[in-house]
């Protein structure tokens, strides 16, 4: 086994190689662990079918606290940690690559670096934190050999965190694994199982945005079209039973805001709503051009009609 680093000149040549391996923050994905991002998209991703995420202000917010969480966790713990603006490509796993945080000092550890909302603060209950946060470090450590990785979080602005996950070299060999199957979907350019994440739906949408006009044989997908059925009739089973039930709590209810019921709490609330009557606002202001103000968007909408062609 052999570890290589390398430095880039800019973002954009990192980004470059990075678009060529597994990274620490695709682990979770390959695995299923990540609630943001499937299999499926990251393949599509890896495969030039959809561009990567780009960040946004949470992540941008991220990188700029991370300096702090660094020395926080220092200053808590004691030990020193330094940057590593290196890339770590390992023989052992050519498909994966490793963008550290930061390694420590006289330690043959390294520290990832966490930012995140309060609303994730029952994730970390009982000395717990996110899984998606574990398979990043395992990875990390997969990589660059180190013998153990800490982890540590800022939870909205408000609590810090720290933990040290030890290595194992079942989990290395498990998640590397995974890894491995996943990038010859990559390489052989199949898809792995599609799944019924909101990431693999807008992926889905993303890649096959237009439709032709075409038509095709779906004779191989017949289990898919008859579960679909099947299930579309049982959720409006379970609807109506759900209403059902809605409904005789809140004629109890009757004018009450909430009512409680053993663990359970139920509200029904007056709330209001304003809406904009734009076709009475044309008729009144004949004189006024409103189209430029039209939000005009395309999308395909998904459809299974069962009939019988005999009939």
């Amino acid at each position: 086994m052999s570890i290589t680093k390398i430095k880039t000149k800019s973002h954009d040549e990192w980004l470059e190689l990075r678009s060529h391996y597994i990274g620490g923050s695709d682990a979770a994905a390959v695995v299923g662990m990540n609630h943001f991002q499937s299999p499926y998209s990251l393949w599509a991703e890896k495969t030039g079918r959809k561009p990567g995420f780009a960040g946004n202000l949470a992540t941008e917010v991220g990188t700029y606290l991370e300096e702090f969480v660094a020395q926080k966790f220092a200053a808590e713990t004691g030990k020193k940690v330094r940057n590593c603006n290196l890339s770590f490509l390992n023989s052992q796993y050519p498909f994966a690559i490793a963008n550290i945080d930061r390694e420590i000092v006289g330690e043959d550890a390294g520290l990832e670096i966490k930012t995140t909302d309060s609303l994730n603060l029952k994730k970390f209950k009982n000395g717990e934190y996110p899984e998606n946060y574990y398979c990043q470090c395992v990875h990390y450590m997969a990589v660059t050999g180190k013998k153990r990785w800490y982890l540590a979080v800022l939870i909205g602005n408000k609590e810090f965190k720290w933990f040290v996950i030890e290595r194992d070299e079942d989990e290395i060999a498990a998640l590397m694994g995974a890894e491995a199957d996943f990038w010859e979907c990559v390489t052989n350019d199949t898809p792995p199982e599609i799944d019924g994440s909101k990431a693999t739906t807008d992926t889905i949408s993303t890649i096959y945005a237009d439709s032709d006009g075409s038509e095709c044989d779906l004779t191989a997908y017949m289990n898919d079209l008859k579960i679909y059925a099947e299930l579309g009739r049982r959720i409006k089973e379970l609807q109506n039973e759900q209403d059902e039930a809605a409904n005789r709590i809140k004629a109890f209810m009757g004018e009450s805001s909430a009512g409680y019921g053993g663990d359970f709490k139920a509200t029904w609330k007056t709330a209001n709503r304003r809406t904009f009557d734009v076709k009475r606002f044309a008729e009144e202001n004949p004189g006024i051009d409103i189209s430029e103000y039209y939000k005009q968007s395309t999308y395909r909408t998904f459809k299974i009609t069962e009939f019988n062609k005999g009939a």
